[in-house]
């Protein structure tokens, strides 16, 4: 049997077709994710994998009915991974996965100009509990709490670098689950990885609190690029 022809018309036709699909940008984050929160703010925190230590932090703000990137920088994760938050048990150096709140600011620097979010002052006797036993877990306590150990509770004030500027996560914040771990934070770089929260560089940190608008309800989703934890589940 001859072959059939094909005219060039048809095979340019095709051509173009496949070279217009191949070159389709990828919708912005956001729009693929399940949810984003309600609001017309997200910052997006993704990881390659769950084993990864570093990522990328970027913030997007929702204009004329779409999601478009305000800034992004490199992120630090916790020191052993990212981990599923409903699942997540206290002490082991994993940041949590899903799609939290950001109630407040704290910071042992004035806050930038320009901040919106009520924006707490660290002082020394300011301290963040992590006792499981206390009737404070997992909140500020200025003084300690008595039922708060110090061992079991940060004195943020000696953390100047990496609370030079913060925004307090919702996980494990509104009703709390022992054990489930406290103090997850956005804040600045230390030296390394984390101890299960997200850090950027102080610029970027200080561009985020000038940018964040609280009447806009921003949210933060952390995740992985794909998988069980992949950040567009959450």
């Amino acid at each position: 049997m001859r072959p059939r022809r094909v005219s060039v018309a048809v095979l340019v036709s095709l051509s173009l077709l496949s070279l217009g699909t191949a070159q389709r940008p990828a919708s912005p984050l956001p729009e693929r994710m399940a949810d984003t929160g309600g609001g017309s703010q997200l910052i997006t925190a993704v990881a390659a994998r769950t084993g990864s230590t570093t990522g990328t932090v970027t913030w997007w703000d929702r204009k004329g009915g779409r999601w478009v990137a305000a800034g992004s920088a490199k992120a630090r994760f916790g020191a052993n991974g990212l981990t599923e938050g409903t699942t997540r048990k206290q002490g082991t150096n994993t940041t949590p996965t899903g799609l939290y709140g950001l109630p407040y600011a704290f910071g042992i620097e004035a806050a930038p100009s320009g901040t919106r979010y009520a924006y707490r002052p660290v002082r020394q006797n300011s301290w963040w509990c992590q006792d499981n036993n206390s009737r404070l877990y997992n909140r500020w306590t200025e003084p300690r709490a008595a039922d708060c150990r110090a061992s079991q509770a940060e004195h943020l004030i000696t953390y100047r670098t990496q609370y030079a500027h913060a925004l307090v996560v919702d996980f494990n914040y509104r009703r709390p689950v022992r054990g489930r771990g406290a103090g997850i934070f956005l804040h600045v770089n230390g030296r390394g990885a984390t101890a299960g929260c997200v850090s950027v560089p102080k610029s970027a940190m200080r561009k985020i609190l000038r940018w964040a608008n609280p009447a806009r309800a921003p949210h933060l989703a952390i995740g992985t690029t794909g998988g069980r934890t992949a950040i567009t589940r959450y």
